[in-house]
C-alpha cells in the first residue's frame, strides 16, 4: 500500500462551516467567559463574569457582520498513550498500607545523618519542608475559598516549618497571619521573622485571637510541636490546643468550619501511639515530613500528603524507606485515597475581566485566533485540546477529544481514522461540532458546521510530517485512531 493511501486511509475530512451575513448577538450572565461559533445561521459571542458593582443577565448587544468564511475542520489523533500516562503520574497516590511509617527514634537518627555525614544545615530542611507543607495546602485549599490562613508556630523546628511555609502561601496568593507566642532569639528565627514582617504579613498576639478560629480564618496551620515534643503541652500551647480541637465540635450545618492541616505530627499526639486519649486535635490534614511517623497510621483525616522531597538514596536503603514517588517537580505527593465528595456541592467562583462588543474581531475566526493566542501565552496546557462531537444517522451523539492541528479562514483541521467510530459517523452525517475550554481564562469556543475532507496532498503531507514511530503506530494500531493494514 503506497502512503498516499496509508495517508487516505487513515485520515478524515475538513470541517467547512460556510455562513454570509452572519448575524450575532452578545450576552452577559455570571462568571463564565463563552466564545460562541456557529456559522450556520448565527454567531454568538457570550461571556460571564462576576462584578462587586454590577450583575449582567441577558445583555444584547447585536452586531451584525458580512463575510464567507469556511471554518476547515480535521482532527488529530484523539489524546495519545503518552499524555494519559503523563496526566497519571500527576495524580500520584500511594497505598497507605505499603508506606513505611517511622518511630521516634530513627526520625532522630535520619536528622543526625541527614545533617551529619550527608550535608544538609538546618535551613535547608526548614526551606524544603515549608515549601512542602505550602504546596500541600495549594493542592487542597485553593485561595478562592480559602485565602485567610492562620499559621500557629511553636518555638521549635516545626514552628520554623509553619514560619517557611507562611511566606510560600503569602507568594502563592493566600493571606496568611502568625501566632508565635515563644519566639526563639536564634538567628534563623530571627532572620524567617523578618522575611514574613517584610511581606507586611500580620504577626497576632494571643489577645489578638478570636476564642472561634473559623469567625476570622478559613485553614489553621498546627506547626506547633514535632516528632521530638514529649511530654504534656505548658500553656499558651495546651489552650491554643483545646481550640483547634473545639473546631471538630462546630456546628457544620450553618457555618463551614476552619479546617487544620497539622505539620509531621499533630500538635499533642504521642509519635507513635497517636491520639491517646481521643480527645486530641482531629487534623483534616497531615502533612508528613521525611516519611510518615508512627502516629500518622492513625490518622482519619481526608488529607495525607509527604512532604521533604531531599531523602537520598543511602538512607532510603538503610532504613528500608519505601517511599511514594513525587510526581513530576512536586514537593508533595498524596498517600492513600482521595476523600469521598459531594458532586453537588463541587464548585467555583469565576472572577474574569468585563468583556463587551467593542472587544469583539469583526471576524470570527480573528477573534478565535486572538483568544487561542492568549491561550498560548498563558501557558495554558494543551490549548489545542478540543472536544469533537458526531452524531450518526440514528441520530446518537459521541464526543471524544482529539488535537486541534491547525486553523486559517478556510477552517479547522484535525486527523483522524476513517474506520473509527467518528469516521462511520461523519460518513453518514457530514457535521460535527467543537468546542474549545480554556481554564484559567474561564473561557469556551464552540464551533459548529459540516464536514469534508481535506485533499489528498494535505493528508499526505501531513502524514509525512510526523515522526517515523508515530506513522507506524499510525499504521498498526487503532488506538492512535489509525486502521491496521493487512
Amino acid at each position: 500500500m503506497g502512503s498516499r493511501n496509508r495517508a487516505m486511509t487513515c485520515l478524515i475530512s475538513r470541517l467547512y462551516l460556510v455562513s454570509n451575513n452572519i448575524s450575532s448577538s452578545f450576552s452577559i450572565p455570571p462568571s463564565f467567559h463563552q466564545f460562541s461559533l456557529i456559522p450556520s445561521s448565527s454567531l454568538h459571542f457570550t461571556t460571564s463574569y462576576s462584578s462587586n458593582k454590577q450583575s449582567f443577565s441577558n445583555l444584547g448587544l447585536g452586531f451584525s457582520s458580512s463575510f464567507t468564511s469556511t471554518i476547515r475542520g480535521f482532527c488529530s489523533r484523539e489524546i495519545m498513550s503518552n499524555k494519559v500516562a503523563s496526566s497519571l503520574e500527576n495524580l500520584q497516590i500511594s497505598d497507605s498500607s505499603s508506606v513505611t511509617y517511622l518511630s521516634a527514634k530513627e526520625a532522630a537518627e535520619i536528622d543526625e545523618i541527614l545533617m551529619g555525614p550527608l550535608g544538609f544545615s538546618v535551613d535547608q530542611l526548614m526551606e524544603l519542608a515549608g515549601l512542602s507543607v505550602a504546596t500541600s495546602i495549594a493542592e487542597v485549599y485553593k485561595p478562592s475559598e480559602y485565602s485567610r490562613i492562620l499559621v500557629i508556630c511553636g518555638p521549635g523546628n516545626n514552628g520554623g516549618d509553619g514560619l517557611v511555609a507562611a511566606r510560600h502561601l503569602h507568594h502563592f496568593g493566600y493571606r496568611p497571619y502568625i501566632c508565635y507566642p515563644k519566639r526563639t532569639s536564634k538567628a534563623l528565627y530571627t532572620g524567617l521573622v523578618t522575611q514574613l514582617e517584610s511581606l507586611s504579613v500580620p504577626f497576632l498576639s494571643l489577645e489578638d485571637l478570636p476564642q472561634d478560629l473559623s469567625n476570622d480564618f478559613d485553614v489553621v496551620i498546627d506547626a506547633m510541636f514535632g516528632f521530638s515534643f514529649h511530654g504534656t503541652p505548658r500553656p499558651p500551647f495546651d489552650d491554643l490546643i483545646q481550640r483547634l480541637v473545639s473546631l471538630h465540635r462546630y456546628d457544620h450545618a450553618h457555618q463551614r468550619s476552619a479546617v487544620i492541616a497539622s505539620v509531621d505530627i499533630p500538635s499533642g499526639w504521642h509519635v507513635e501511639e497517636g491520639d491517646i486519649g481521643g480527645e486530641g486535635i482531629k487534623p483534616d490534614m497531615l502533612v508528613s515530613l521525611t516519611a510518615p511517623k508512627l502516629c500518622a497510621k492513625k490518622f482519619c483525616g481526608p488529607h495525607h500528603f509527604l512532604g521533604g522531597r531531599f531523602v537520598p538514596q543511602p538512607i532510603a536503603e538503610k532504613y528500608t524507606l519505601n517511599l511514594p514517588s513525587y510526581p513530576g517537580t512536586s514537593m508533595c505527593v498524596r498517600i492513600g485515597k482521595p476523600p469521598q465528595v459531594d458532586i453537588s456541592a463541587l464548585r467555583e467562583n469565576y472572577i474574569s475581566p468585563e468583556f463587551d462588543k467593542d472587544q469583539l474581531e469583526a471576524n470570527p475566526i480573528d477573534q478565535f485566533k486572538k483568544w487561542f493566542d492568549d491561550s498560548l501565552t498563558a501557558g495554558l496546557h494543551e490549548p489545542n485540546a478540543m472536544a469533537l462531537s458526531t452524531a450518526g444517522k440514528d441520530g446518537k451523539p459521541s464526543s471524544r477529544m482529539v488535537l486541534l492541528k491547525g486553523f486559517d479562514k478556510e477552517g479547522f483541521v484535525w486527523y483522524t481514522n476513517y474506520e473509527s467510530h467518528k469516521g462511520h459517523q461523519l460518513s453518514e452525517n457530514p457535521h460535527a461540532a467543537l468546542l474549545f475550554y480554556w481554564d484559567g481564562l474561564n473561557r469556551q469556543v464552540r464551533i459548529e458546521g459540516p464536514v469534508k475532507k481535506v485533499s489528498d496532498t494535505e493528508s499526505e503531507n501531513y502524514f509525512h510530517s510526523r515522526p517515523h514511530g508515530s506513522q507506524i503506530g499510525a499504521i498498526v494500531s487503532k488506538q492512535v485512531g489509525m486502521v491496521k493494514v493487512h
